[in-house]
Formats: C-alpha cells, structure tokens, sequence
C-alpha cells in the first residue's frame, strides 16, 4: 500500500502532556502542527494525575483555567506525611503566589481531552490517533520528517521539525541515536485503589515506617494507593502472597485496613518501573526531545508532568516565530535545552537526594526510623513547609505563555 504523505511546520511524536501542550500553544501561534498519538483515546489508568500550581498559573494565562476547574477533580492544599512516629505538614500550597494555592488532582485522559479540543479550534491543529511513529527520515544528517503506521495504512510526514514527546520509552529518541544518562532509582511504585468513605482524610498521606512507604491520594469516590517496594522486588512480594501484601496496606493506613479486600487479585495492581535519566543532547538537526523523552524524572514531588509542561511552554516560547516563518536552526533548537536543563539538573538532583537519603534508607530498615533532620526542623517550624510547597508547586524557573497568538 502507498503511504499517504504529508507536509507540515512542526510534526509531535506523543499525545502526553507535553506533546498536546506543545500542539495547542504552536497553534495558537499559526504554526501548522500534526500530532500523532499511537493509542486510540487517553484513557490509561495510574497516569501522572497531579496538576501543580504552576500548571495551572499558565492555563490562567491561556484563559482557560475556569474551564479546567469545572472538570471533576480534588483540590490539595497541603501534602502530609508521617515518618516512624512524626505526623506533619510536609508542604503547604496555600502561601504561594500563584492564583491556585493547590494540586489538583485530575484524570489525565481529562486534562489531555480538555487540551486536545481546545487545540482542534485552531484551523492549525491537527491530531491523529492510532498513528504510531516507526522510524526517521533523514537527508544529508538532517531529519526532515518520519514514517508511522495508521488503520489506514502507511504514513509519511515531511516537516522542518520533529518534536519527541512519547514518553521515556520514545522510539523518535531511539531512532535518532541520543545518548542517555542513566541515574537509577532504589524503588519502584505498586498503584492501586481503595474504596474512599465519609471521614477519612481529605489531604494527601505518606507513610515511612519500617522498610515501608505508603502513599494515599484523594481521587474524591476512591484513594489512589501508592505502594513503594525496593527496585526489583515485586517477585519477591508475590511469593509471600497477596493476604500478606494486604496486611501491609491495612498496619501502614489502618483506617482502611476493612477495605484491603477489595484487592481481590494481584491484577488490580499496577507496577511503575522508576526510573531517572537525561539526554545529554536534547536535539539534532531537525529534531527535538521534551518531556520524558528528554529527561524521565522520579516520582519524588509528582513533578514530572509539570516539568514536561514547562519544556513544552519553553519550546513554544523560543521555536514558534521561527517555525512560522520557516527559519527554524539548529541553534534555536540546543535554546530550548539551555532554557530547560538547569532546572531538569537541580530538580533531579533533588529527586535523587531524596531517593537516596530517605528513601533508601526507610525501605532497607527493619525497625522503625528517626526522622530525618530536616523533617524534624519542618515540624517543629512549620513556616519551613512553605520551602518545598515553592519546589514542588512552582519548582526552579518556571516557564510562563510568551510566545503570540497568531
């Protein structure tokens, strides 16, 4: 079968956050824009749900933060924790100067839903699904487009930029031969829900006791459980069986402990591979990563999407004038990674010290744990928990809507 062939401004390998943000707000600037997506719809389950602060300061400056907000979702004021025997407020949202003082937590396939129509009002915007991208096209050490397979055939799209926005197991990466800097995780995640009832918390928990970390969040009808096991363990988890695995939830949140039935079978619980890397070079002539294809991050803080968020703000930013125009260079392109890799560095390294200095530490103890230092100075000085509602609310440098609408 022939392929069918297409010429566009600027083509986006992923419907993630970042590749729809990056969509709608090329778009909005007259850039022609195909987006291609391999799934037929959004909806997957235990997809980074957490719209932070910044987020939603940017969609304020898009003018379209009251529509956002009247989808379903849970406001989260305050993150706790309690670590060995210490409850405490970890980070408080509601001092930040940004129109939100909250996460909000929201279906992902709702919030790219709620993108991806509001990119379809510009005459620019085109997205298709079902449309999987298979490899590069490349002329003279210059990509000039890609191949994907769609229901109705072969796909060949010629375009002045191709953007990698598919996730941290891109194939455009891949293919386009990036190097990776691996960091490692000591932890992998095991999510699941429980049924949520009148009287229980309404914030979000995190539990570190024992060789154990539990995280619970507030998905309004449901709790979103989090379940932090040793990299590499789940094998081992399952040995012991699920009974076993129940038990743990109910000592570790013992106001669900009538509840832990509902894990009728080891199915209704999903694994998320942790991982932390970076491209040491996020472009080549004609190609750009963000977001998790660039740089996958730890889900210490849930700060992943709002960074990808920000790289696609940032490209938008500094790339949109000259797509337009079609004077795109391999300059404007190593622009973005300037503009976006210190903050991808300093927020990693957060992330790592975090894994690294308590989370490690709790998950290979087999007896209760002091806590650290620094949580300890957080709770006695709860002023302190305004730090890390700024790192992971707002975060390092964060990106604001500069680029015109066209």
């Amino acid at each position: 079968m022939a392929a069918e062939k297409v010429s566009v401004q600027c083509c986006i390998a992923g419907g993630g956050p970042a590749g729809i943000m990056l969509g709608l707000l090329l778009a909005r600037a007259g850039v022609e824009v195909l987006l291609l997506e391999k799934h037929a719809d959004f909806l997957r389950d235990f997809r980074g749900d957490t719209i932070h602060p910044s987020t939603l300061e940017v969609m304020h400056e898009l003018g379209l933060l009251e529509d956002l907000l009247k989808l379903p979702h849970q406001k989260a004021p305050r993150l706790n924790a309690q670590v060995g025997g210490l409850a405490l407020t970890v980070a408080d949202f509601t001092h930040l100067p940004t129109r939100c003082g909250f996460i909000a937590f929201m279906p992902q396939w709702d919030f790219l839903n709620f993108l991806a129509e509001r990119g379809a009002r510009y005459p620019t915007f085109k997205l298709r699904m079902r449309a999987e991208v298979t490899g590069l096209i490349e002329e003279a050490g210059r990509i000039v487009g890609l191949h994907a397979t769609t229901p109705d055939g072969p796909l060949e799209v010629r375009t002045s930029l191709v953007v990698a926005a598919d996730g941290r197991h891109s194939v455009v990466r891949a293919r386009a031969g990036l190097q990776v800097d691996e960091f490692g995780a000591p932890m992998d995640v095991l999510w699941f829900r429980l049924f949520r009832r009148p009287g229980d918390p309404e914030n979000p928990v995190a539990r570190f006791d024992m060789g154990r970390i539990f995280i619970m969040l507030n998905r309004g009808e449901h709790w979103q459980c989090g379940f932090v096991i040793p990299k590499g363990s789940l094998d081992q988890l399952q040995a012991r069986g699920l009974q076993a695995y129940r038990e743990s939830v109910a000592q570790l949140a013992p106001f669900v402990a009538d509840r832990v039935g509902e894990l009728r079978d080891w199915d209704e619980v999903k694994l998320l591979t942790v991982r932390v890397d970076r491209l040491r070079q996020w472009s080549r002539q004609g190609l750009l990563c963000i977001g998790d294809a660039a740089h996958a991050m730890s889900p210490v803080g849930g700060v992943g999407i709002n960074l990808a968020i920000q790289d696609a703000i940032a490209a938008a930013n500094l790339l949109a004038a000259s797509l337009r125009a079609g004077r795109l260079t391999t300059e404007d392109l190593r622009l973005v990674q300037r503009r976006r890799e210190w903050p991808t560095r300093i927020t990693q390294r957060l992330q790592i010290f975090m894994q690294n200095r308590v989370i490690r530490r709790v998950l290979g103890s087999a007896e209760q744990i002091a806590p650290p230092f620094a949580i300890r100075l957080v709770a006695r000085f709860p002023l302190l928990s305004r730090i890390p509602a700024r790192l992971i609310g707002i975060g390092v440098r964060p990106e604001h809507v500069q680029s015109p609408a066209g």
